[in-house]
């Protein structure tokens, strides 16, 4: 799905040949369709299997957009020489990350490139996100979250972020305090990457999100095309990735692959 930051957000299901403005069809009756195909969304093969958010096994294998140090930047080995594709990573991993609090089910610590603004925070279902520091790089930007992890998540509890909005939370008094609490290891960043690798983002404002959920579940039931290949129901909502059913809930994103059709029924 993609999204566009309104008030509520608006969401978009992009399939083949277009894209269905979701919205308006909160509170109908709607049935995704799995075919049984997923084809792989960088080669195009047929694969039994979806990896990674939609690869096929050799492309999971041999991208640098799927290595380990995707999800671990901390990890990044360019430097020894043995990165999958050092063009990818001219591109992606040496420029500039931001690195963020963000509220989705609590506050977390996380990292992105600008240009995913605001749509990362969106996509992990977040209604407050704070700019924090911009970071010359994918792998110093992994260190200073890994700084920040050693007192708050890096990760959302999707669960329970499905069954409400959290409170709202002071953003800049915590980053003000994280900060201070992790000076000593920023200091060493500084003196290992230089002053100007890691800079505050002053006069940093909070940005606020708003879902369009009619009902949240009191109870999470996740759904999955490989064991139902038809999900029906009345769409109640839409938060993060998720479609919110009176049936239960899917993750539109791990099926980015799959080939999937939509009809609906008027409320």
């Amino acid at each position: 799905m993609t999204s566009r930051h309104n008030d509520p957000i608006d969401y978009y299901l992009r399939l083949t040949d277009e894209e269905i403005h979701l919205n308006p069809y909160i509170g109908s009756t709607i049935k995704l369709s799995y075919s049984g195909v997923i084809n792989c969304i960088h080669c195009g093969r047929t694969t039994k299997k979806s990896f990674s958010q939609g690869y096929c096994y050799p492309c999971f294998r041999k991208l640098a957009q799927c290595d380990l140090c995707m999800m671990s930047p901390e990890r990044c080995h360019h430097a020894e020489g043995t990165c999958r594709d050092n063009d990818f990573a001219a591109s992606f991993c040496m420029n500039e990350h931001i690195v963020y609090l963000a509220n989705s089910s609590g506050i977390k610590v996380g990292i992105t490139r600008q240009e995913n603004l605001p749509t990362r925070w969106i996509d992990q279902g977040a209604v407050q996100a704070l700019p924090v520091f911009a970071v010359q790089t994918r792998q110093q930007s992994g260190f200073v979250e890994v700084a920040f992890k050693r007192h708050i998540s890096d990760k959302t509890q999707w669960q329970r972020m499905l069954k409400e909005d959290p409170a709202a939370v002071d953003l800049p008094g915590a980053r003000d305090r994280l900060i201070a609490e992790i000076s000593d290891e920023l200091g060493e960043l500084s003196k290992r990457f230089g002053l100007q690798a890691i800079q505050p983002i002053a006069n940093a404002r909070v940005h606020d999100f708003r879902y369009p959920v009619l009902t949240y579940p009191t109870k999470v039931k996740s759904m999955n095309f490989d064991k139902m290949p038809v999900v029906e129901g009345v769409l109640q909502g839409i938060k993060g990735q998720y479609l919110i059913f009176d049936v239960g809930v899917i993750n539109i994103r791990k099926f980015t692959a799959y080939e999937v059709e939509f009809s609906a029924e008027p409320a």
